[in-house]
């Protein structure tokens, strides 16, 4: 029977998130040139220090940030990962805040899309690219839906395009059926999961109520899983916890779905991760 590390993570409110400004929160915008003539944008930004990792941050929702000529999402700024971009740079990490390609900006954004292996090769392309602007392990970092685009890239890319790990903060792991679009019902496990190898951390929150992301079912995403390390963060407390909002409009990231408030520990638990995948 395959073992992991299960964490249990007791945070309080005193763990509050950290304010940056906005000009600390941007980097320099890229372009990357990917399917017929499309373009796929992120923020690039660096550390002042020797960088641990690059992170490339695939936040949830329709992935469309919107990135302006300065590197700044005008869309999903509450998102887990949008908000945390400054403070991980701080932190010691290259950071690649990645938008969705341009013939997905509009409409549902990446829907559906997530899934696809020409997303796969989207992702691989900014993956190649960060690559060559640093010799920084390179990982994937994905927030609600964006952990289905997360454990695309895991599972699907070889190569200078392939990430060296995996990070996934409250994974969709619970769709509808038979909804209006069909792509409601797209999870992780319609990925398959059995193709990572790379080392992997799922963190979900405890007192997560979005219909989509119950922490009980986090853990089967390991049980599928054959990363060389695999670890199972559960959060729990912090200021957002008794909201009693449930269901979709939960999915939130003011909410225990996005760790509002615990910014401090989504960073740490990164951090935590990553260094020791560095030293085995």
């Amino acid at each position: 029977m395959k073992a992991f590390l299960t964490l249990l993570v007791v945070t309080l409110t005193a763990l509050a998130s950290i304010p940056a400004s906005a000009d600390d929160t941007c980097g320099q915008l890229v372009k990357v040139d990917i399917r017929d003539g499309e373009t796929q944008s992120y923020s690039y930004g660096t550390p002042d220090q020797a960088p641990i990792a690059a992170l490339v941050l695939l936040a949830g929702g329709g992935g469309a940030l919107d990135l302006d000529e300065n590197g700044c999402a005008r869309n999903l700024k509450g998102n887990t990962l949008t908000r945390n971009v400054a403070t991980l740079r701080e932190a010691g990490f290259v950071t690649a805040l990645t938008d969705a390609p341009s013939d997905y900006q509009s409409g549902d954004g990446l829907g559906a899309f997530r899934g696809t292996s020409s997303h796969g090769d989207d992702l691989g392309d900014v993956i190649a690219d960060v690559r060559g602007r640093t010799a920084a392990p390179v990982y994937v970092v994905g927030s609600s839906r964006g952990t289905i685009s997360a454990v695309n890239a895991a599972a699907y890319l070889s190569g200078i395009s392939a990430p060296e790990g995996v990070i996934l903060f409250s994974p969709i792991t619970s769709g509808r059926e038979n909804a209006y679009k069909a792509w409601v019902a797209q999870t992780v496990f319609d990925e398959p999961l059995e193709d990572i190898h790379q080392p992997i951390l799922v963190v979900a929150h405890e007192s997560d109520a979005c219909a989509r992301t119950p922490a009980d079912k986090a853990p089967d995403i390991l049980a599928r899983t054959n990363g060389v390390a695999e670890e199972m963060g559960i959060v729990t407390g912090g200021p957002a916890t008794n909201t009693g909002v449930k269901g979709v409009k939960a999915c939130q990231g003011k909410y225990p779905h996005g760790f509002g408030g615990q910014d401090k520990l989504v960073v740490e638990l990164i951090t935590d991760f990553v260094g020791k995948a560095a030293q085995r």
